[in-house]
């Protein structure tokens, strides 16, 4: 890998570009991150790779490389112009400007297998920080074909992402994760291995998608819910937020089901499993 931090230079030199804030852009510049993100994906020639939020293009040169085609989703129209001078020569490349939020991904996904040269699809990304959460739980919460996701992101959310479900510093979104993938704790990346520097550590992480959920509630939906809302007073006992929030519908109700499943009244939300909020949403 030649020297990233040059290229960078470079290329922002360039096109004159400086790093948008509000997009939340911060340039990697680290060849042993971009290297540990590309090896730690585990691409082959049979795989899609779709990397969101390729920015100047540093990690989509070594996707290129390795995958059998590369769709890049980019929202900011300078970087276009970027990626296409740089990658227009590789036949497995393919830009898309839009908003990842809005890019109907199933209907990517499924005509790019119909074409019969795909086998698996992963993601890879260098997330935003800001809009982190909402990218991650729509790649999870479609379902898609995906076989992982490897993203680097904010080390605060990447530990609560990742973190065991019953353990400290879980949130909902922790026991979301769990529910439709196992995780593996890639790398710490400190904040100069970006220009300019975040003011946060980030984290490289990498979600295996389950072929069988580890759980099976009644309705997925309402134990998802009931996570949810059990979170949303995070200093409360669990039986006072899912009173509160109206998922029970009496604190007697509450009281009732925790005894029924050997529960104490008193637990908070992060101390339980995520089969015994399945058990919860089941009795409800």
């Amino acid at each position: 890998m030649e020297n990233i931090l040059q290229e960078t230079k470079f290329i922002m030199k360039k096109y004159n570009i400086k790093a948008n804030k509000s997009l939340g852009q911060n340039f990697l510049i680290s060849e042993d991150v971009v290297k540990k993100i590309v090896d730690s994906s585990n691409i082959k020639k049979e795989d899609l790779v779709i990397e969101i939020g390729p920015g100047l293009g540093t990690l989509t040169k070594y996707l290129l490389e390795q995958a059998g085609k590369v769709i890049c989703i980019e929202l900011d129209t300078k970087m276009l112009t970027i990626l296409q001078d740089r990658f227009s020569l590789y036949d497995n490349f393919k830009i898309i400007n839009e908003d990842v939020l809005k890019v109907d991904l199933k209907q990517l996904i499924k005509q790019e297998k119909e074409k019969g040269i795909i086998k698996n699809v992963k993601i890879v990304a260098n997330l935003p920080y800001y809009i982190t959460t909402p990218i991650i739980m729509k790649l999870l919460e479609e379902e898609l074909e995906l076989e992982s996701i490897t993203v680097m992101i904010q080390k605060e959310v990447a530990d609560r992402l990742i973190a065991t479900p019953g353990q400290k510093n879980t949130g909902a979104i922790t026991y979301s994760v769990y529910y439709y993938a196992t995780s593996e704790d890639i790398l710490e990346v400190p904040n100069n291995s970006f220009i300019p520097e975040p003011e946060v550590t980030s984290k490289v992480i990498k979600l295996n998608i389950r072929k069988a959920p580890p759980v099976n509630p009644k309705s997925k939906e309402k134990m998802l819910k009931t996570i949810k809302y059990a979170f949303m007073q995070k200093r409360k006992t669990l039986l006072n937020s899912l009173t509160n929030n109206k998922i029970f519908n009496s604190k007697e109700q509450g009281i009732n089901i925790l005894k029924s499943l050997n529960i104490n009244e008193n637990v908070r939300p992060e101390e339980l499993t995520l089969e015994q909020f399945s058990r919860i949403s089941d009795n409800l």
